[in-house]
Formats: C-alpha cells, sequence, structure tokens
C-alpha cells in the first residue's frame, strides 16, 4: 500500500489552516477537490484522517500522515538544492515548538539569520516546555525546545542549556506586601501572576519556600512580554528568566529556579533539520546558563 504524497500534503494543509475552505485557498483548488482528495486518502487507509470540526482536529492516524507529508516536502527541498534547482522550488515551511520565555528571549535572533541565509518561512508553535513535545508527537512540528530529557519516539534530543527564573518584584509592591521580607505569611497573602493554567513556576518556588500556592492570590496573564510588564507595574509578584530581568524590578530572594532545555527533532537524515539546530544550539552556548 502507498500513500500518494499530493493526498498526503492535503491532510497537511487542512492541518495547517483550520478548515476545508482555508486549505483550498492554499493549495489553490476547489473546497470540493480538498474534500475529495481526504476521502480518497481516507478510503484508501481505511480510517479516519481529519475530524470536521471548525478548526479541523487530525486523528491519530491522520497525524502519521502529517508527519510523511512534512518529511517528504523537506525532503524535495534539499533534493531540489542538491540538484542546483531549488530556484524551481517554493520557500519551505519549517514548524517549530517554542516555550513563551525561549520565544521572548533568546530564540528568535538565530531564526531571523536562518531565514535570511535558507529562504525559509518558519511557523512557530508557542507552548509550555512541558508540553511542546507533544506537538512533535503529532507530527505539527519537526522539532522543538523542551524540557524533556527523554526523546519522543521518532526523534533524536540534545540539551540546550538552563534557563534560570528568580522571584521578582515591583519596588513598591515590595514595600506593601514584604515589609519585613518574603516570609511565609507574606508569601501567603501577596498576589502574584501565572502565565497560564498550566504555569506551574510560582507554584514550584512556593513550595520551595514553604508556603502551599493553593488559595494564595494570582493573576493570569498569558503573554511572555505582558507577564513582565505586568510584575514591572506591581500587579504580582512572579518568575522570570534570568535574560528578561528588569532593572526596575526588586528580587524577592530565595532560591532560583533552573530550567533545562533541549532540542528534539525527527530522527531523519536532513541538511536544513540540522543546520537549524546548530545555529539555535550555538545561540543557546552563548546565551543560556549551563
Amino acid at each position: 500500500m502507498k500513500i500518494d504524497p499530493e493526498l498526503a500534503a492535503t491532510i497537511a494543509a487542512v492541518a495547517d489552516e483550520g478548515t476545508l475552505d482555508a486549505a483550498s485557498r492554499l493549495l489553490r483548488v476547489t473546497p470540493s477537490a480538498v474534500s475529495q482528495r481526504l476521502k480518497t486518502l481516507e478510503d484508501h487507509l481505511g480510517r479516519a484522517l481529519v475530524v470536521r470540526t471548525k478548526p479541523a482536529r487530525l486523528t491519530e492516524a491522520g497525524e502519521a500522515v502529517v508527519r510523511l507529508a512534512r518529511q517528504l516536502a523537506l525532503l524535495e527541498h534539499e533534493t531540489l538544492a542538491e540538484l542546483g534547482l531549488e530556484g524551481d522550488a517554493p520557500r519551505t515551511r519549517i514548524s517549530l515548538a517554542v516555550n513563551a520565555d525561549s520565544m521572548a528571549t533568546w530564540f528568535l535572533p538565530p531564526l531571523a539569520r536562518l531565514s535570511a541565509a535558507h529562504d525559509l518561512d518558519f511557523d512557530l508553535h508557542r507552548d509550555d516546555q512541558n508540553y511542546t513535545a507533544r506537538l512533535l508527537e503529532s507530527g505539527t512540528v519537526m522539532a522543538a525546545v523542551t524540557s524533556e530529557a527523554s526523546p519522543v519516539a521518532g526523534c533524536s534530543v540534545a540539551p540546550l542549556g538552563v534557563l534560570e527564573y528568580h522571584a521578582m518584584a515591583e519596588p513598591s509592591f515590595l514595600e506593601r506586601w514584604f515589609p519585613s521580607g518574603a516570609t511565609r505569611d507574606a508569601l501567603a497573602a501577596a498576589p502574584f501572576v501565572d502565565f497560564d493554567r498550566r504555569d506551574t513556576l510560582q507554584h514550584e518556588w512556593l513550595a520551595r519556600m514553604g508556603v502551599a500556592p493553593q488559595g494564595v492570590p494570582r493573576h493570569y496573564v498569558p503573554a511572555s512580554h505582558d507577564f513582565a510588564l505586568a510584575v514591572r507595574l506591581g500587579l504580582g509578584w512572579g518568575m522570570l528568566p534570568l535574560l528578561q530581568k528588569e532593572r526596575e524590578l526588586v528580587p524577592l530572594g530565595g532560591p532560583p529556579l533552573r530550567v533545562a532545555l533541549y532540542w528534539q527533532q525527527w530522527n531523519m537524515r536532513s541538511s536544513v533539520l540540522d543546520t537549524i539546530a546548530a545555529e539555535i544550539a550555538g545561540e543557546a552556548r552563548r546565551v543560556l546558563a549551563s
């Protein structure tokens, strides 16, 4: 049994664009043609590939087909480059997953250099470093910055370095809530800022300070720059990466939290992915702690 590359690419387009109509515009075919391609491949494989919700959602089988489509597109690009025909190929889209703090502090400069040198288009998916590995498993991305040291099935893994976080607060906030320092009673009463409901950094630091995070007042600010701004404005205290440390902020004391980051990518022979990995690793060596 073989999978038609054009049909697989159509499934990837649906996954990327979210609807059959949007995929049809990307592929420059009619929506009915996209629907027919999807049905043809589902009939051929004998299983559903896409759940037709808005946005469309891949089944487990659909995720496997999308992984194949992305790998084929990457290999085609590299083959044309080896033949000196890269000018005849469309620009290559590289899907990557990265945590918000890395994106806000160190991850974008190497991508800018890579895009300028190799005509690459990056499709970035932002998620917590504890969850980016799932995007590799689903075929959504080709590589990811993750806190997972164990390789995802079908991927290789390499250490990048450590992102170090410190508990920080605005001076007047510190005077109001911590007149005697970051005591247990003060930490149990002072509001803090969470990135989102999966952010555990503030909770981990409170636990290390002997304070149960349940019941402590908190604000949710789900954007890295806005999170730092909220702390700077005195909305609450928060854990900020050392790379994002604001001069206007004062450390609360207590232990820093060190989050080890890793680079995971599909385990396939790809000069493009290897070039990206080398550039990312070089930047990480320059800016991250060891």
